[in-house]
């Protein structure tokens, strides 16, 4: 009975020494662990929605691509139609929308009117189509006294033909300016009722195809192209070149020059960093591809756009694709990408209270024996002091007491020896107590010989 008293008394005692060393260290892991975690990036939105108009820049068309290529990850993309690509920014702009990306034109707005949208790159020329009827004309100002149509009112469309035609000085009573859509407006200048028709449309849109083999319709040729360029930036010269739309009809039956803003992917600044690579990884597979203006590999790209690139754009244009997306799957390299933050605890802090833990341990159950070597100190310091015999046998019986104590001490089998240590080292102070006491010329008393015959 006894024996099962003192067995459960080490294993509580064993437990509390584990406790007392492991409590702290899983606090501190904990804490490690909590803060680590609130920096750990939240899991990307299953669902993206995208903002583009019909009738602008191919911009509906492109929607349709994304949202197939994203479809193949996981993601679903809403495409929510809008009149242009001012209207497409003020969603953009406005938190209530749920609108995270959009399609839009290179000089429809910038950062000044809404700071918390950036650009993900420019995605392709979206050429400026200015047919007209009458006689042959190289700009905008012999527009001047014209019935033009210059697009929707929210359109990209019109915010750069207002800008463009206010640059030429034309307008005044005697211009009319017409708000209407595309279709309509081609419509209008074949039946003659308009002179001009301002179009931004890729150079493979079929409407402007069309348009441009009508009979006695004209495609501008901007003789001072590279002036535009030079006063409005986010605009480029292109050059159209003869026959390249219709090689057996020759049109056009000459150069044409072109002034040209971008097609643009802009977002939120809110936007997941996983989804922007993985928007990014479409407009390579999308927008890669050579056309009648674009080269192969020139989009997407880093143009000016008027909204600051944001940082996966910086990073994708100027390293590419992160490696786990390499050569992982999205929802893979995410999960990796977002965990392995995780590991900061393991290095920071596991490996180290790995090494402290034991450490630690080892000295809690040490120092119950330890502490009693300031007895034996204590007494082998009043040895050098030649005390007489009655302290001597008070010195001796404190060595006793102090043996039977270190005895009771719960010690697992692996410190055992420490045990076994302090007893040697009794012993060694018992010896030298002995040998001074025989030495001494009084008596002893009876008590102090029965302790030390109880001991040796």
């Amino acid at each position: 009975m006894k024996k099962d008293t003192l067995k459960e008394r080490l294993r509580r005692t064993l437990r509390w020494d584990l406790w007392l060393t492991l409590g702290p260290a899983l606090v501190i892991v904990s804490i490690a662990f909590a803060v680590t975690f609130y920096f750990v990036k939240p899991a990307p939105p299953k669902k993206l929605v995208i903002a583009a108009a019909g009738d602008e820049g191919g911009f509906r068309y492109f929607a349709r691509k994304y949202q197939e290529i994203l479809a193949k990850h996981g993601v679903t993309v809403e495409i929510v139609p809008t009149d242009g690509s001012l209207t497409s920014i003020k969603l953009l702009e406005d938190a209530g929308s749920n609108v995270d990306v959009a399609f839009v034109q290179s000089g429809t707005s910038d950062s000044t009117k809404a700071p918390h949208v950036v650009s993900l790159g420019s995605l392709s020329y979206v050429p400026l189509w200015v047919f007209y009827r009458g006689e042959p004309i190289t700009d905008l100002y012999a527009l001047q006294g014209k019935r033009i149509v210059v697009g929707p009112d929210e359109s990209g469309t019109r915010a750069l033909s207002t800008k463009l035609l206010e640059a030429n000085g034309v307008g005044g009573p005697s211009t009319v300016l017409l708000n209407l859509g595309r279709d309509e407006a081609i419509e209008q200048l074949k039946q003659g009722k308009v002179d001009a028709v301002f179009i931004v449309s890729p150079a493979e849109s079929p409407p402007v195809q069309r348009l441009a083999r009508v009979p006695d319709i004209n495609l501008l040729s901007f003789s001072r192209g590279e002036a535009y360029v030079r006063r409005f930036p986010y605009l480029s010269r292109q050059v159209l070149p003869r026959g390249v739309l219709d090689l057996a009809a020759d049109v056009p039956d000459h150069d044409v020059v072109l002034l040209a803003p971008t097609a643009n992917l802009v977002a939120t600044d809110a936007l997941h960093p996983a989804l922007a690579y993985l928007l990014m990884r479409a407009a390579s597979e999308v927008h890669g591809k050579a056309g009648i203006l674009d080269r192969t590999g020139e989009f997407p790209a880093a143009l000016e756009a008027g909204f600051p690139l944001s940082g996966e754009a910086r990073r994708y244009y100027e390293s590419g694709v992160p490696l786990l997306h390499r050569y992982l799957p999205f929802w893979a390299a995410n999960l990796v990408d977002r965990l392995w933050v995780m590991l900061v605890p393991f290095i920071a802090v596991l490996v180290p209270l790995g090494r402290v833990a034991p450490a630690l341990y080892q000295w809690r159950v040490r120092s119950r024996i330890f502490r009693w070597y300031a007895r034996l100190k204590e007494i082998e310091l009043q040895l050098e002091e030649s005390p007489g015999r009655e302290m001597l046998d008070d010195m001796l019986t404190r060595l006793d007491e102090a043996e039977r104590e270190v005895n009771r001490i719960p010690m697992p089998l692996a410190y055992a020896e420490n045990l076994y240590f302090f007893r040697e080292h009794v012993d060694v102070v018992r010896r030298r107590l002995i040998r001074r006491i025989s030495e001494s010329a009084e008596p002893a008393p009876p008590q102090a010989l029965t302790a030390r015959e109880s001991t040796g």
